[in-house]
């Protein structure tokens, strides 16, 4: 029985290193696309500061990362700032991917 409770708790903590993980680089994908977002809206300072504070609260409003692509999408809509959907997507794929391999590296 021991052999078993040893492989459980040890899935256990994979699977909260993962998430932890997962949230982390979520995070920092997150702050990217703000920052991007940020200076295509003409942001800086304590302005950019707080936007990327509002697409982090933003990611919290339900799962997935629809969330964010729409809270991005309805800000540049409002300054009337023409960004395709595609662009979008794309950025945020590739700070994702940016996201992990530095918690990744960083951990080695």
């Amino acid at each position: 029985m021991t052999t078993f409770n040893d492989r459980e708790q040890g899935f256990e903590k994979k699977f909260a290193l993962d998430e932890e993980l997962k949230f982390k680089a979520e995070s920092r994908r997150n702050k990217a696309v703000a920052e991007w977002a940020g200076a295509k809206l003409g942001l800086t300072g304590d302005a950019l500061e707080a936007y990327i504070k509002d697409v982090r609260k933003a990611d919290l409003a339900e799962k997935g990362d629809d969330d964010v692509f729409r809270k991005v999408k309805a800000d540049f809509a409002a300054k009337g700032i023409a960004v395709d959907d595609a662009e979008i997507r794309t950025i945020m794929a590739s700070a994702l991917a940016k996201a992990v391999t530095d918690l990744e590296s960083a951990k080695g």
